[in-house]
């Protein structure tokens, strides 16, 4: 399908949304994208860029301005909360070993880098961002229609929602489904790096309770990022401040750097994990969801910006082969449906095994993921190729 004067509404300016509007672009469409916020940024948050994700921006010809502000990452260490000891270390350069012909980065980057990477790419392609577009409603149809808060009104010939865990399209192709608390909540910070953490991902596993920390900006900061088990949450949201206090408090216990890592926090956000059912309708009439709106992730495999850009590129590769938009469409989704409900699915069976709260089960856990790390480093590695090796720039 030849996109060139073909008109592409993206709502949303997020990862997953500059990521659509690069692709569509590159593909010849005139994109805009509407973003709500006065201007494109995102603060306080790390993310970890795993192998598939580089493939999407290496195919996008931005992988080098992201390089130049991430970190590239040694290994993902498993930690015991008490004293800090080693359980397991997985190797990232293993992941390369796997499959020697395809080389492998994997990169920690705070999410306001990895935004202005690829703000910068889409406005230097011609994209247009508009600022301050509060989206009212969203109007499937042969050319479906976006409804702004001030009445005014944008047709196109495609509408992307990428508008994130609250969007707008979401109910219109698929009705209002409530989540589920996952009876977990989670604080993120970042601080400096004045314990000289190391260019790796620590886990630091306890009783309900587990941290994760990795360094950003060549090693000046460490982002963190502390979950506990907990009955009682109502509010869903990413930004809800909370006293540091209360985050040092939950996890005294933790040794090993920990206590040292946390009392560094001054500024902390607290947020409650639900659960969300991938939608089972991604498209309908010139419209299309990706990335949060369509699969939100919970956070345990640090997979949702990455799934976000692998939806991305897929959507546009699938539309500029098909002969309509309507058959682009379903061909994406029935491409990328099964391969995110399995992440999404693995992230929420991950948590449990850095909670484990029974003692004689948590050592003799940490017992096997010792013995596997030494004796059988590959093969521990390898359980994840299906989620690093995947390349659907390739596929």
């Amino acid at each position: 399908m030849d996109l060139k004067g073909k008109k592409i509404t993206v709502v949303g300016a997020g990862i997953g949304g500059l990521t659509a509007a690069l692709a569509l672009k590159q593909r010849g469409a005139s994109v805009h994208v509407l973003e709500q916020a006065e201007a494109i940024k995102e603060v306080g948050a790390g993310l970890q860029i795993s192998p598939n994700g580089m493939a999407v921006l290496k195919a996008l010809g931005v992988d080098a301005a992201l390089k130049k502000r991430a970190l590239r990452a040694d290994a993902v260490e498993l930690r015991d909360y008490a004293a800090g000891s080693l359980v397991s270390r997985l190797d990232l350069g293993l992941i390369s070993e796997n499959d020697p012909l395809h080389p492998t980065e994997y990169y920690f980057v705070h999410r306001a880098d990895l935004i202005d990477v690829l703000a910068e790419a889409v406005r230097a392609a011609g994209v247009k961002v508009l600022l301050l577009q509060q989206v009212e409603a969203i109007v499937p149809g042969d050319r479906p229609k976006v409804v702004m808060a001030n009445g005014a009104e944008m047709t196109a010939d495609l509408v992307v929602g990428a508008d994130g865990l609250h969007s707008k399209m979401r109910p219109v192709l698929n009705g209002t489904v409530a989540p589920f608390f996952t009876r977990q909540t989670a604080w993120r910070a970042t601080v400096p790096n004045t314990m000289a953490h190391l260019d790796v991902a620590q886990v630091h596993m306890g009783p309900k309770r587990h941290v994760v920390s990795y360094p950003l900006r060549g090693g000046e900061l460490v982002n963190i990022v502390a979950v506990q088990e907990q009955v009682g949450w109502a509010e869903e949201g990413w930004h809800i401040p909370d006293d540091p206090a209360n985050l040092q408090k939950t996890f005294k216990d933790f040794g090993g750097g920990v206590r040292r890592m946390l009392a560094e926090v001054t500024d902390v956000r607290k947020w409650g994990l639900f659960r969300h059912p991938v939608a089972p309708v991604w498209h309908r009439d010139h419209c299309a969801l990706l990335g949060d709106a369509a699969h939100p992730t919970l956070p345990f495999m640090a997979q949702g910006a990455v799934m976000a850009m692998e939806d991305a590129w897929v959507l546009a590769d699938e539309i500029e082969k098909a002969e309509d938009f309507s058959s682009g469409l379903a061909a994406y989704q029935a491409r990328r449906v099964g391969r995110v409900s399995k992440v999404v699915d693995a992230a929420s069976k991950n948590a449990w095994k850095y909670h484990l709260s029974n003692t004689p089960l948590r050592m003799a856990a940490h017992l096997g993921m010792r013995m596997a790390s030494t004796l059988a480093p590959k093969k521990l590695m390898g359980q994840f190729d299906w989620i690093y090796l995947h390349d659907v720039t390739k596929e």
